[in-house]
């Protein structure tokens, strides 16, 4: 287990948010942050705290993406045409392991991150293990047959903590799903406020 994946926690304590809605999430016992301060006394935060808050939930939302990555993901957002911010969530939202999620066929963003790794996925029937991969519209995406009654999928598929969105299409008897279109931030079932804007404007100074 990456450093990253188990510190998922620790994420939402810091943010003092609950990033996936997730019952089991400490935030839902304990508001403040990590650590021995973080039970402080919060001040007002400035335009920069807020706006690095928003790229910190951004980014930790889909599995705690490097800030290496996550930048390139907002230079081709700025090259895209269009709004930048809804740009932003489409291309985060193409990243095979959020399409996994999505589709239900893993718990966590980490744990989709983890299933694309292990070559458990096929994009239009061929083998893809690279999380990252972006998915275009009209892709299927199918879980492997050799993988498909494994116990976590399985899981996954049956959990009521979440809905598929619409812009996504899936059939949890074969395991099978399709990436139907571009979705906006409207669309995205965000169980928390996430505010791409900002991070434009944080990367933007």
């Amino acid at each position: 287990m990456s450093k990253r994946q188990e510190s998922k926690y620790k994420i939402n304590r810091r943010l003092g948010v609950n990033l996936w809605g997730r019952a089991k999430s400490p935030v839902n016992r304990r508001e403040y942050g990590p650590g021995q301060h973080g039970q402080r006394r919060k001040q007002k935060p400035s335009d920069f705290s807020v706006q690095l808050m928003a790229k910190q939930k951004l980014k930790g939302y889909y599995g705690n993406i490097s800030e290496k990555q996550f930048r390139k993901y907002y230079e081709e957002a700025v090259r895209r045409k269009g709004d930048t911010s809804e740009n932003l969530i489409d291309l985060l939202e193409r990243r095979l392991d959020a399409v996994i999620y999505r589709l239900k066929f893993a718990i966590t963003p980490f744990a989709a991150r983890q299933f694309v790794n292990h070559g458990h996925v096929t994009v239009n029937g061929r083998k893809v293990n690279i999380p990252s991969y972006l998915v275009r519209d009209g892709d299927v995406i199918e879980v492997r047959e050799r993988s498909k009654q494994l116990a976590v999928v399985l899981d996954a598929a049956q959990s009521g903590e979440r809905d598929v969105p619409e812009y996504v299409e899936v059939d949890h008897r074969q395991m099978k799903g399709k990436f139907i279109r571009s979705p906006r931030l409207s669309d995205v079932p965000y169980p928390v406020q996430m505010e791409p804007n900002l991070v434009v404007e944080f990367y933007s100074r």
